[in-house]
């Protein structure tokens, strides 16, 4: 359950760092990108979980706008390794595995996953329910309404969602991600193995994104633990007009409003800048 992994949720805000095992991670932090992935993988996880990282979230295929999917073998090929060697050296580090493909999160908990990140919150795969029901496992659910036509990419700041229609965004996204807790019940898990995700950046405009985060009390109101995953994404860019490499104090000041206002977990990519405004933040929240 929920609680036994993160013992402190409600009292402390939990910091989820980002290990993008891909080559095209609109970061530009995609570990394949690197001569030994493996090892590269494994540095990075160290000198988050020394930055005070507690979660690290391995994803092996990319989410930004327009890329290119890859097939479950290739995506296990990728992570399975490093997954495995992550067992062994950090065996008190909570390991989320990012994916929506069932065959890839039965495998990724068999090696010893805690947690599943499924960013279309079961609606990509329908196995993905009875997967994680069999194991036990907690399950982050994701809204997401991202389609290919509405992908723009500028060379400079990268992929952003266009023309894409909400009527009240906030409400929207609550629905959506109540459907998704409905799936995830109905397959037989429970709600105590449940986070939720608002999707920044998923199928919503720069102008979208920003009502969703003013508005996160709203989906704090659903009555679940909140993930927030607002690193260095497009909406930042195109707000203050910077490329990913220049996103750090955007994406701080983000997360800020987003501890201020629900979130449990933030996932990241600037661990250590993330985890002492969060602690800083937490020490004034519950003085």
């Amino acid at each position: 359950m929920l609680r036994d992994l993160l013992p402190n949720l409600g009292n402390q805000t939990y910091i989820m760092g980002i290990l993008n095992l891909t080559a095209d991670s609109f970061s530009g932090d995609g570990l394949l990108q690197q001569g030994k992935p493996l090892q590269a993988a494994l540095a990075q996880a160290h000198r988050f979980a020394a930055d005070g990282a507690h979660i690290l979230d391995l994803g092996a295929e990319s989410t930004r706008p327009g890329a290119s999917p890859v097939s479950a073998q290739q995506e296990l090929e990728r992570l399975l390794p490093v997954l495995c060697a992550l067992r062994e050296e950090l065996p008190d580090i909570i390991l989320s595995v990012d994916t929506y493909k069932a065959a890839v999160a039965k495998e990724a908990l068999r090696a010893g996953a805690h947690i599943i990140n499924d960013v279309w919150g079961l609606r990509a795969d329908p196995q993905m329910g009875a997967v994680v029901a069999a194991s036990g496992a907690c399950l982050v659910l994701m809204h997401n309404r991202s389609n290919p036509q509405n992908a723009a990419i500028d060379v400079s700041l990268g992929g952003r969602y266009v023309d894409i229609s909400y009527g009240d965004v906030t409400a929207d996204v609550a629905e959506g991600l109540l459907q998704s807790a409905r799936i995830a019940q109905e397959a037989g898990i429970s709600d105590e193995q449940l986070i939720l995700d608002p999707g920044i950046g998923f199928g919503k405009t720069t102008a979208q994104n920003l009502r969703l985060l003013k508005e996160l009390d709203r989906l704090k109101a659903l009555g679940f633990p909140l993930l927030l995953g607002i690193s260095r994404k497009s909406f930042i860019g195109y707000t203050l007009n910077l490329p990913p490499e220049d996103r750090l104090e955007g994406s701080l000041a983000a997360n800020a409003y987003g501890i201020l206002h629900g979130a449990d977990i933030l996932r990241v990519h600037d661990v250590r800048e993330t985890v002492r405004l969060a602690r800083m933040l937490d020490a004034i929240r519950f003085a």
